[in-house]
C-alpha cells in the first residue's frame, strides 16, 4: 500500500472513531438537558434490562430537592413489529401531574424494541393458540425494573416506597413486577392489565383467554406486594367478565389485589388510564396511601 493510501485509510479510521465516540457521548446514561416546566421535567437514557439498550425516559419532578417517593409509569405494546417502531414517548399527562403534586418523581420509559428506544423486543408472546403470556410479562417486568433499580440510586429519588403504574401490556408487566424481590417496590397498580386482547381488531376477542387467567394465578403465587387492579365497564380489550376472572386467578394463587370495576370511559373504557385524574383518583389516593 501506497503513503497515500496508508494516510486515507488512517484518515477514514479516525473519522470512523470520532463517529463511535460521538455516539457514545449523546447516548451517554442519565439526564440529556435541562428542567423545564413547572413539573421539572427532563429526558433520561437509562439502562434497560440487557444494560446496552438506552430507555428514552422522560423523569418528572416536584419542587425541592427531595428525595422523594419513585413512581415509574409502563406503556401498552403490540405484537406488531411496524407499530413498536412508530412508538412516540408516552404521555400520561394526567396521571404524571397527579403524581407530582402528590410529592412523588415520575419516570416514563419506553421499554426495548419500541420507537427511538429501539433494540430488541423482549416481550413476544408467541403464536396465538400456544402463547405464553406469563413469560412476556415477565421480559415487561424487567424493563420496569431496570427503570426502578437505576433511579433509586439517585439521590432525589427514596430508597423505599415506590410503585410501578401500568396501561395494557404496561399493566400486565406491572403484575408480573409484584413477584420479583426488588426493595424499592411497596405496589402494583394496572390499568386494564392483559395480553392477546382484540384481536382481528374485533373487540371482545381474546387470544388465548384461559392461558391469561392460568398466567395470573402463577403471578398471584409469587407476588410479594399489594396490587391495585382497574378497569372500566367498556373496555373492549379485556371485558370486565374476563378481567374479574383474570384477578379472582390472581388472588386465588395468594397475591393480595384489589379490582375496582369503573363506570364507562369514553369511547373504549381500555384507555382509563388517558382519562382524567376524577376516573380513577380516588381509588389511587387510598392504595398509595398504604404503600407510602
Amino acid at each position: 500500500m501506497t503513503r497515500k493510501g496508508l494516510n486515507l485509510l488512517l484518515s477514514f479510521a479516525a473519522l470512523l472513531l470520532f463517529g463511535v465516540e460521538s455516539a457514545r457521548a449523546q447516548l451517554s446514561i442519565g439526564p440529556q438537558g435541562p428542567e423545564d416546566g413547572v413539573i421539572r421535567r427532563q429526558s433520561w437514557l437509562i439502562p434497560a434490562q440487557d444494560r446496552i439498550t438506552l430507555m428514552r425516559t422522560s423523569v418528572f419532578r416536584p419542587q425541592g430537592a427531595g428525595p422523594f417517593p419513585l413512581a415509574v409509569i409502563a406503556h401498552g405494546s403490540t405484537q406488531n413489529e411496524i407499530r413498536r417502531a412508530g412508538f412516540r414517548q408516552p404521555q400520561y399527562t394526567a396521571l404524571t401531574e397527579w403524581l407530582v403534586a402528590r410529592g412523588y418523581a415520575v419516570a416514563v420509559p419506553l421499554r426495548p424494541g419500541h420507537g427511538e428506544t429501539g433494540g430488541p423486543y423482549y416481550e413476544a408472546q408467541g403464536g396465538c393458540a400456544n402463547a405464553d403470556f406469563a413469560k412476556a410479562g415477565q421480559s415487561a417486568a424487567s424493563g420496569i425494573e431496570a427503570a426502578i433499580d437505576f433511579l433509586a440510586r439517585q439521590a432525589f429519588v427514596r430508597k423505599t416506597g415506590a410503585v410501578a403504574l401500568g396501561h395494557s401490556a404496561g399493566g400486565w408487566g406491572a403484575l408480573a413486577l409484584s413477584t420479583h424481590a426488588l426493595r424499592p417496590l411497596a405496589g402494583v397498580v394496572a390499568f386494564a392489565p392483559g395480553l392477546g386482547g382484540r384481536i382481528d381488531d374485533a373487540a371482545g376477542k381474546n387470544c388465548a383467554p384461559d392461558r391469561l387467567i392460568a398466567a395470573a394465578k402463577t403471578y398471584g403465587e409469587k407476588a410479594r406486594v399489594p396490587a391495585l387492579w382497574l378497569t372500566a365497564e367498556n373496555d373492549s380489550y379485556f371485558p370486565p367478565a374476563l378481567s374479574k376472572r383474570m384477578a379472582d386467578a390472581f388472588r386465588a394463587g395468594g397475591g393480595r389485589v384489589t379490582y375496582e370495576l369503573l363506570p364507562a370511559v369514553g369511547s373504549d373504557g381500555h384507555e382509563l388510564m388517558l382519562a382524567p385524574a376524577a376516573a380513577w383518583a380516588s381509588f389511587l389516593e387510598r392504595f398509595l396511601t398504604g404503600t407510602r
